[in-house]
């Protein structure tokens, strides 16, 4: 995975939906939430959620994001409530137990994995009943629309029409795109009701500032509302298990 991208960290408004959750859970009565953040490497998400008093532990194979893992949770003196584990999501289940979660992170996750699929029911496997996966990716249309306005036509109408979305100069690391569609489907197949599903970096990764807080309202209300959720950078799903 390629660490602390923007499919990664995503913007100000995935981290007040997060402070939502939080907010939800400690109203259950759950006064440090358990959070699973998965392929989350270098502790973009974990280390500031373990601040906020919640106990974190992040499975990822990159022995050299997890090092980085570490001295953030250091530095940041939380330490004792941050766990890295040197494994796969295919491994989840061995770590984690099953419905274990208040939330699970799967933070540009799901373009880079073999099986998009296995991951997805995995992610639900380790989440509690009332707890929430939070699910960002990269989207498949904004990726068009950016090649298309840089006049690069060929390519835009390849990420649209081809089956993952991605072009050769992608790289390997990024094995696939998401659009609503196929992303709902997905969460679906794997027991997860979506309970919402919003756009993230509609303008935020194009301007000089992206934590001004006008922008930051811009796009949280923005986010909900199509057609623009659907050219943003990215996706957010929010997603409970179903039943």
């Amino acid at each position: 995975m390629r660490m602390d991208s923007p499919a990664v960290r995503g913007s100000n408004a995935v981290h007040r939906v997060l402070d939502e959750e939080l907010a939800a859970a400690r109203e259950r009565g759950v006064e440090h939430p358990v959070v699973v953040d998965v392929g989350g490497g270098s502790g973009v998400w974990a280390v500031p959620l373990a601040v906020a008093g919640c106990t974190v532990t992040v499975v990822d194979p990159n022995p050299n994001a997890l090092a980085t893992l570490s001295r953030r949770a250091e530095d940041d003196g939380v330490a004792d409530r941050v766990t890295g584990v040197a494994e796969d999501v295919d491994a989840l289940a061995d770590v984690v137990p099953a419905g274990s979660a208040d939330i699970v992170l799967a933070h540009g996750l799901l373009e880079v994995v073999d099986d998009p699929a296995d991951a997805a029911n995995a992610l639900a496997t380790a989440v509690a009943p009332e707890g929430v996966v939070s699910v960002l990716v990269a989207n498949r249309h904004a990726a068009a629309l950016h090649r298309a306005l840089a006049g690069r036509f060929d390519e835009a109408r390849a990420l649209l029409t081809g089956h993952d979305g991605v072009l050769p100069d992608d790289g390997d690391a990024l094995l696939r795109r998401f659009d609503v569609d196929s992303l709902t489907s997905l969460l679906d197949d794997a027991g997860l009701r979506v309970a919402a599903l919003r756009g993230d970096g509609i303008v935020s990764d194009s301007v000089s500032d992206p934590s001004d807080e006008d922008m930051t309202e811009f796009e949280r209300v923005a986010a909900s509302m199509s057609p623009l959720r659907e050219i943003a950078s990215r996706l957010h799903a929010l997603a409970r298990r179903a039943g």
